[in-house]
């Protein structure tokens, strides 16, 4: 008889242990276990799925952060209600390039969890707060990474930097389901933060084009702008003034103790950002950089 063939005098339970371990082989690792008390921030990995711990988390303190005082204000109050396990809403931060968006959600970040830290013995069970960042092109997975946070004694901010969307793109819609819609809605230890240089997540000739093809306009670009709407905090960031960027440059330089008379810190620093094409808190700290570097001093956070 062929040895490829079957061995019907061989009992029952060998074939089945040789059939189990056929679909071990098969089978995916399984997936390593979620360690939420690891670190204070991760960033979320679609596909294996998995949070990968951040050690060290690349952010500028809250106190170097000049010209958004009120935005400061603003997303500190809605992070620590969240954070005491108060009602707090989305938040959707757009507006002028590098004038500090995604740097004050980290700022925002810091500044709690040193506040919870400090309040360590006080009576507080709502857990600590964690930092997950997700990718743009990972939002497609966002019901999968929230499902590993409910239930969590934890509480989460979900970070995305640079959220758009363009012409092609639909998921935006699982995005509206996540925020707000679906059946199960955002999981309640769970806030969502994003960053975006759209009021609306949408270029404006995709709403003009969604207006001109469907059967009804009004709705189609309703449908769109309805996106932002789950935000229910908007907090809008503009160009700053010379005045306000040199603020920031003289923060920076006081900060890494970079010695340089005023007139001459200002005069380079306005060439630097005439050059650049435009004043932001992004210059400016580029600006510093080359300064540290011609000085021969290392910038430490």
């Amino acid at each position: 008889m062929d040895r490829a063939k079957m061995n019907f005098e061989e009992p029952v339970s060998g074939i089945m242990h040789r059939i189990a371990a056929a679909l071990e082989r098969l089978a995916p690792p399984a997936a390593p276990r979620i360690d939420f008390d690891a670190c204070s921030a991760f960033v979320w990995q679609a596909d294996p799925e998995g949070f990968i711990p951040v050690e060290t988390v690349n952010r500028i303190p809250l106190s170097l952060l000049k010209g958004i005082n009120a935005m400061i204000g603003t997303l500190i109050d809605n992070t620590e209600r969240f954070a005491r396990g108060l009602p707090a809403n989305n938040a959707l931060l757009w507006g002028a390039r590098g004038m500090g968006k995604s740097s004050l959600v980290k700022a925002a970040h810091a500044e709690i969890e040193r506040r919870q830290s400090e309040e360590a013995g006080s009576d507080n069970d709502s857990g600590v707060l964690k930092l997950v960042e997700i990718h743009r092109e990972d939002i497609a997975s966002l019901p999968q990474c929230l499902h590993h946070m409910r239930g969590s004694r934890h509480r989460f901010i979900v970070f995305c930097d640079d959220l758009s969307f363009d012409a092609d793109d639909t998921t935006y819609k699982s995005l509206k389901a996540v925020l707000e819609g679906g059946i199960e809605g955002r999981p309640p230890n769970v806030i969502f933060y994003a960053t975006s240089n759209r009021r609306h997540l949408m270029p404006r000739d995709m709403l003009e084009n969604e207006r001109s093809t469907a059967i009804n306009p009004s709705e189609a670009a309703e449908e769109k702008v309805s996106l932002s709407d789950r935000f229910g905090l908007w907090i809008g960031f503009h160009k700053c003034s010379q005045a306000e960027y040199l603020d920031m440059v003289h923060a920076y330089a006081d900060h890494f103790r970079l010695d340089a008379a005023n007139d001459e810190l200002e005069r380079r620093a306005l060439e630097w950002a005439a050059a650049r094409g435009g004043r932001s808190g992004r210059v400016a700290w580029q600006f510093i950089q080359d300064l540290a570097g011609r000085l021969g001093k290392h910038l430490s956070l």
